[in-house]
């Protein structure tokens, strides 16, 4: 039996080596990805400008490889959680969150996560695998309505950048002119500051940039992010001032609040941190996890830290609280899954 390999997430390249190799013209290649991209068909035979015996020589070694979610939970605030299945047989959360004229769309790069953030739920399954750029991509063109999206963002499960390889690629299909064509501009990538591949990002990409901050303090970010023993925050936020931030490229950073980073002094000092960049700051409340020793912030305080920041010349806007009736945070559905 042949193992067919997925044609989503392979390169304009790979297409026409594909072509090539099946004595196909090297247009074809490009003629597939069309198909696959543009089109977003989901077998090879809807790709009738290919004659039938070339659609025949590549039905027998190669599917589109889309896969639909096996589960979908809807929120009364018109939020939807995916559920999709893996390449490997694992399963991966993706979340669609309209709000007003934009639709954002929050995907995944890895099965569990290595960098074990106390207050987030994927790090608790540990670290099962990267996901393919085909399993990337998939979440994102087996929505309902993927045409109704404005914006994506790399926040699901997963530390993106240590999934490098497999990011890079879906980032080049999504913005390509052979792919869908989408500005950099409307893809935002998260990371907690993983420094070699964080530098090489920036370099080779024009995407916007998400940092995970959640406290300026060393010692206390330690305690909430293990991350930060190899990768201190304060030389991430070094190297972040050697880039020129004044263009359309943002540079965001991501603060969950908790009672006990949420202080006047953690305010003051987060503004002593970012002095000197062109960035804003996203708020974002905190909901309890199982089995986790942390409170949320009181709304008291939330709205104090958000104030003094934006009197202080650092945009800041507190993230809305979406799906929570569906447990929208990242892990929580998989992780039932995982241990049913």
């Amino acid at each position: 039996m042949v193992i067919k390999q997925a044609l989503i997430g392979k390169t304009l390249q790979e297409l026409q080596e594909i072509a090539r190799a099946l004595d196909m013209p090297k247009f074809t290649g490009r003629q597939i990805a069309e198909w696959i991209y543009q089109k977003r068909v989901k077998s090879i035979a809807e790709m009738t400008n290919l004659s039938l015996l070339n659609r025949e020589k590549l039905a027998e070694r190669y599917e589109v490889g889309v896969s639909e979610p096996i589960e979908i939970k809807r929120s009364q605030d018109g939020t939807v959680k995916y559920l999709f299945p893996t390449a490997d047989g694992k399963f991966v959360e993706t979340v669609y969150i309209p709000d007003g004229e934009r639709a954002t769309l929050c995907v995944s790069c890895q099965v569990g996560c290595k960098m074990n953030c106390l207050f987030c739920q994927t790090g608790k399954q540990g670290w099962q695998g990267n996901l393919t750029a085909t399993d990337i991509l998939n979440q994102i063109f087996s929505i309902e309505g993927p045409e109704t999206l404005t914006n994506i963002v790399y926040m699901g499960q997963g530390e993106p950048l240590d999934n490098y390889d497999a990011v890079m690629r879906s980032l080049e299909i999504l913005t390509a002119s052979y792919g869908w064509a989408w500005s950099p501009r409307r893809i935002t990538v998260s990371t907690c500051g993983l420094r070699k591949n964080l530098k090489r990002y920036l370099d080779e990409s024009d995407c916007h940039l998400a940092v995970s901050l959640h406290t300026p303090l060393h010692e206390q970010r330690l305690r909430l992010m293990p991350a930060e023993k190899q990768y201190p925050i304060a030389d991430i936020v070094e190297l972040l001032k050697d880039y020129d931030w004044s263009h359309q490229r943002r540079l965001t950073f991501e603060y969950t609040l908790l009672r006990g980073n949420d202080t006047p002094m953690h305010a003051k000092e987060l503004c002593k941190l970012l002095a000197g960049l062109d960035c804003r700051v996203n708020l974002i409340r905190w909901h309890k996890i199982p089995d986790v020793d942390l409170q949320p912030a009181s709304e008291e305080s939330i709205i104090a830290f958000e104030t003094y920041l934006n009197r202080h010349g650092i945009p800041t806007t507190l993230r809305a609280s979406r799906g929570q009736d569906i447990e929208a945070a990242c892990g929580l559905l998989s992780t039932k899954l995982i241990n049913n």
